[in-house]
């Protein structure tokens, strides 16, 4: 998720070279979570915590687990020094629990968490067509940075790549129905990505 304040830009520039594309699929589930380890002896795991809403597994009833969405119903989910502590129906012993370890956990979609208004998720700026305010095409977002302080998108356009900060006076505009974002460019950033 990025926390990216946008504000109203200059009308969107015309379509990218390539032109309009179909509607990007949006993925089915998000992950909150990874197995880590057994704890304790009623198959309880300690897993990592991936989501920036830590609250949500107390909330959440059931959890899917695994590449093939296998799903769990919750019974018990506490917080313990920046881990999350869960006990799922059906896994009752440490082995249980041991056989689960590096899995990933998820939610459905339609689960996530409601975000501030200008906030978003990354699975819905990932593949976004990128403009200057100008209409430049820059290219599609391939790769999101977190580096602590904010987001930084990895722009890919013909096998070179721009870093733009993910900052409210950078981003201008976020337009998911026509899948683009719009930029203004740093000066000098462009230099420094072509030297």
């Amino acid at each position: 998720m990025t926390g990216t304040r946008t504000r109203r830009a200059a009308p969107p520039p015309g379509d990218a070279p390539h032109g309009p594309r179909p509607r990007r699929e949006e993925p089915t589930h998000l992950v909150v979570g990874r197995v880590l380890a057994p704890w304790g002896v009623r198959g309880e795991f300690r897993a990592e915590i991936l989501t920036q809403f830590p609250e949500r597994f107390g909330l959440l009833r059931e959890i899917t687990v695994g590449e093939e969405h296998r799903v769990y119903r919750l019974q018990s989910a506490r917080l313990h020094r920046g881990n999350v502590i869960l006990k799922l129906e059906g896994i009752d012993t440490p082995e249980q629990a041991g056989a689960l370890r590096g899995e990933l956990l998820y939610v459905p979609t339609s689960e996530a968490m409601p975000l501030e208004e200008h906030e978003y998720y990354h699975h819905q700026i990932l593949g976004l067509d990128v403009f200057t305010v100008d209409g430049e095409y820059l290219g599609t977002v391939s790769e999101i940075l977190e580096t602590g302080s904010n987001d930084v998108y990895v722009v890919a356009q013909y096998g070179r790549e721009i870093l733009i900060p993910a900052l409210a006076d950078v981003v201008q505009e976020v337009d998911l129905e026509r899948q683009r974002l719009i930029v203004a460019l740093p000066p000098g950033l462009m230099d420094e990505e072509e030297a």
